[in-house]
């Protein structure tokens, strides 16, 4: 698989700013791809640096950097902390966190992640995990499909496309391929239609990887394991990401109300470095579209008084 096929890395040179690398430090890419970042995090690394980097995608092997600092470690970054540790690694001065689907991954056919082609619905990440967009949308009951829509795609008619989908199966009919879902759903289609399949298909990928309790595992380890000082450097593309990354960064939490300590004040361990989100620049979105919804945001975690 040649490199060429995945995304340009979105925000390079301000996320690698960003991290205020330090030429001894140890690094953590959690969405390896096809090694764009990782490349540049290298470049800025002197010969004591190290980076790990994760990608449960199988292809992803495919472009391995060979550097004596590098790791590519297969995981799904779910488990951050402990494959971390299996390498000895207990604290980091670092994190990038490039979040959603790569170019690759929409680009290849028989993935399932885009309605451009006709494949078997999959959507799976890590192509060895058990469920597939097919058995989501087979046997899931109907309050449970418009939840998803709902909550993961934003869409308005989640709870007539969810009883369309229900009223198919009925009829005898298995979704297995991506044509037959969409002929399938074709009536429910509100406003422009690529947009529709794109935030139904959203919701169905983010389901079938459970990117959001991932996302939130991720997040919370990466405040463990960084030192006084150290960066999380988070590119999001949809809302759910970016409500997950400025929840935790602003109240230390998800959304719930974060722990307060003893006199009462609360606990929180990252601070913002910008005030305002970072978005690509017009020129960096006219030269790669799929930058245009981009948001990238900072933290720092704070030094122990």
């Amino acid at each position: 698989m040649e490199e060429q096929k995945y995304h340009k890395p979105v925000m390079l040179n301000e996320s690698i700013a960003a991290m205020n690398l330090q030429q001894d430090g140890v690094y953590v890419d959690v969405t390896f791809g096809g090694g764009g970042h990782s490349k540049q995090i290298l470049n800025n690394l002197g010969p004591q640096g190290r980076l790990f980097a994760f990608d449960q995608d199988a292809d992803a092997a495919n472009n391995i950097i060979e550097d004596d600092r590098f790791k590519l470690l297969p995981y799904n970054f779910r488990f951050l902390k402990r494959f971390l540790r299996l390498e000895g690694i207990r604290q980091i001065d670092g994190l990038l966190a490039d979040l959603g689907v790569s170019s690759h991954q929409f680009d290849t056919a028989h993935r399932g992640f885009s309605f451009r082609f006709d494949a078997y619905l999959d959507m799976r990440m890590n192509q060895e995990a058990d469920l597939t967009a097919a058995h989501v949308l087979n046997t899931y009951n109907k309050e449970r499909l418009q939840h998803i829509f709902g909550m993961y795609g934003e869409v308005r008619n989640a709870k007539t496309l969810a009883s369309v989908i229900v009223d198919q199966r009925r009829s005898g009919l298995e979704l297995k391929t991506i044509a037959d879902f969409v002929a399938t759903i074709e009536k429910c289609i509100k406003g422009k239609k690529n947009r529709y399949l794109s935030q139904v298909f959203q919701a169905l990928r983010i389901e079938v990887n459970q990117e959001v309790e991932v996302l939130k595992e991720m997040l919370w380890q990466t405040t463990e394991l960084l030192k006084p000082g150290g960066r999380l450097v988070a590119i999001s593309y949809h809302s759910l990401e970016d409500r997950l990354v400025k929840n935790l960064i602003k109240k230390g939490s998800f959304g719930k109300e974060p722990d307060k300590d003893e006199y009462g004040y609360f606990e929180l361990p990252l601070k913002a470095v910008n005030k305002k989100i970072l978005v690509p620049s017009d020129e960096e979105i006219e030269d790669n579209p799929r930058a245009r919804s981009a948001k990238m945001r900072v933290a720092e975690r704070r030094i122990l008084k």
